[in-house]
């Protein structure tokens, strides 16, 4: 496969994954601010932190304005991860590898495309009716490219850019959530402060059912980083990243891909052999932002061999 196909390939998993990511953090937010009694502490702080370039004075004036958060998050074209400048870039490189991917997947992206620039409505009930339109024309993304996209060359840059980004994203969300109690493992919280990080990842259900102690704190750092049951764990997420990587690198035994693949065998082996009574407040921090450099590092690596870059 040409490199520059590969390289619009797996671009183009990465920002609709990231698209998905910043509509479900959206959605989760704008739903439980509906109910200020119980979610009285809850603003859009975290979700701009994630997905806007605002420093922290804005953000602190901004946090609690529905409108102006939900302009932000989706439709200002200044913003490099508004959902509409991320949806221009996947259908820019999803129209320059139109005989790599399958005709669904190109519609069900130029579907997306058109909506996000249609007038869209971000004002009362509407805005939820809108957020939920374009969350479920993501779902349909994910489920038409999972459904007809043949299992070569291609479906593996596409599923490593997908577990690429959805790695980095639960890593982020983990890092903030729980920068915001300190990362103090030992001050229990209640399961309340942990539903909007479990939300935004599409695991509260699976949270519910299985873990039945009332060690919150724990259990839902236990499930964002190692519970291999979970489709966005760090575990799960590594693993399948090293799946896909195995298969596109089948038939290469250069110097370069040796050291990639070492370079991702120490990062899994990191997460999957980690002792999980070793997190606390003075090493969860900088075990975060360890994964997330090393998991960036090879993302760089992997770029600059199979996409030429300078």
């Amino acid at each position: 496969m040409l490199s520059r196909i590969a390289d619009s390939i797996f671009w183009l998993s990465r920002y609709m994954e990231r698209s998905d990511g910043l509509l479900r953090s959206t959605q989760t937010h704008y739903i439980l601010m509906l109910d200020k009694g119980v979610n009285e502490h809850l603003s859009w702080e975290p979700v701009l932190q994630i997905f806007t370039n605002k420093n922290n004075s804005e953000l602190s004036l901004l946090k609690h304005n529905t409108e102006y958060a939900l302009q932000a998050l989706l439709l200002d074209i200044n913003n490099p991860n508004a959902l509409k400048v991320m949806i221009h870039r996947a259908r820019e490189n999803a129209r320059g590898v139109q005989d790599h991917i399958t005709k669904e997947v190109w519609e069900q992206v130029n579907q997306l495309y058109h909506l996000i620039n249609q007038p869209l409505s971000l004002q009362g009930f509407e805005a939820i009716e809108t957020i939920e339109r374009l969350s479920t024309e993501c779902i349909l993304y994910n489920g038409v490219a999972d459904t007809t996209m043949p299992r070569g060359m291609g479906w593996s840059f596409m599923s490593l850019g997908r577990h690429i980004e959805r790695c980095l994203l639960t890593i982020e969300m983990t890092d903030l959530y729980f920068g915001q109690v300190a990362y103090q493992l030992d001050n229990e919280k209640d399961i309340l402060q942990w539903r909007p990080l479990l939300l935004s990842l599409s695991g509260y259900e699976l949270h519910l059912k299985t873990y039945r102690t009332g060690t919150h704190n724990l259990n839902a750092l236990h499930q964002v980083l190692f519970n291999v049951n979970f489709t966005r764990s760090v575990l799960y997420t590594l693993k399948r990243i090293d799946k896909y990587f195995q298969l596109i690198i089948e038939h290469d035994t250069s110097a370069e891909i040796q050291t990639l693949t070492k370079q991702l065998g120490r990062l899994l082996s990191k997460v999957e052999y980690t002792d999980f009574n070793s997190l606390n407040a003075l090493t969860l921090q900088s075990y975060l932002k360890e994964i997330r450099k090393e998991l960036l590092q090879f993302s760089n690596q992997l770029a600059q061999h199979f996409f030429s870059y300078a």
